[in-house]
């Protein structure tokens, strides 16, 4: 297995106090940084690069106006999501100057539940159905149109739920403990989407860093160690099915313990 590990190449976000924070720089306590591009020239090889945003969303913000839930049937509920949005326009193209698959409905809302899959929101609204007597972690957070997330603490919400054996949620204490969720790549793509494809997530109550939290990202068994926290392009995918797993390691790359700390999807690329 190869490893690259991305330092000292942008800085993107402002460091954040709050729930969500991203990171200004990726030296480690030396100054040392490495080259992130070998892999790049490696014909053959898979090729993961950090990328810029290429626009930003000043005061955009989600919350959750409210969720309510129903039993339905004898084993399952189903809740309701409402959301508030402001200073962003759902349904809206977003600019870019990148070839990366993009919404031709526009930007959106990532519902992710239990870290599975996400569904693309255009209206401010959605249901789900779950089981009755469990558990749940929603992370809900605002999407340009090409499904890169906004990073920034008020355009997410990320909550814990659970639902009784009558179907009534609860809402739990807010989960403090840094967590990770997997948002793209997604599903199949074909064509000129197969060139160039984004890799994103989302990071929950901390930070990325050369001293600090990393992503381990496995891709096709070629591992890369991401330690900033921004989009990145992923090159030269085969045709067929990929494995992606993404993984929170430590300082030392250790595995992170907990929940939301390892999800593995598999996508496929098609010619036409």
């Amino acid at each position: 297995m190869k490893m690259s590990t991305f330092t000292g190449l942008m800085a993107v976000f402002a460091v954040s106090a709050s729930v969500v924070a991203c990171n200004p720089t990726t030296k480690n306590s030396e100054g040392e940084t490495q080259d992130s591009t070998a892999l790049a020239d490696s014909v053959g090889s898979v090729a993961v690069n950090p990328l810029q945003h290429s626009k930003e969303f000043p005061g955009a913000a989600l919350k959750i106006a409210s969720i309510t839930s129903e039993k339905v049937g004898a084993d399952s509920a189903k809740i309701t999501v409402k959301y508030d949005v402001s200073n962003f326009k759902l349904t809206e193209q977003t600019e870019h100057d990148h070839h990366m698959a993009n919404s031709h409905e526009g930007q959106h809302i990532h519902f992710i539940l239990d870290n599975k899959p996400y569904a693309a929101l255009y209206k401010p609204e959605h249901s789900a159905t779950v089981a009755l007597n469990s558990e749940h972690y929603l992370m809900s957070f605002l999407s340009r149109s090409y499904h890169e997330a906004i990073k920034t603490p008020e355009a997410h919400k990320l909550i814990k739920f659970k639902i009784d054996a009558d179907g009534k949620l609860t809402e739990e204490a807010a989960p403090k403990d840094i967590a990770l969720f997997y948002s793209r790549p997604k599903g199949e793509y074909k064509g000129d989407d197969t060139k160039a494809l984004l890799l994103d997530f989302y990071v929950a109550n901390g930070t990325l860093g050369a001293d600090g939290h990393k992503v381990k990202a496995d891709i096709n068994g070629q591992e890369f160690t991401l330690d900033q926290w921004v989009p990145y392009e992923i090159l030269n995918l085969p045709m067929g099915e990929t494995t992606v797993k993404l993984s929170l390691v430590d300082k030392d790359g250790n595995a992170v313990t907990g929940d939301n700390v390892m999800i593995e999807r598999k996508i496929n690329l098609a010619a036409q």
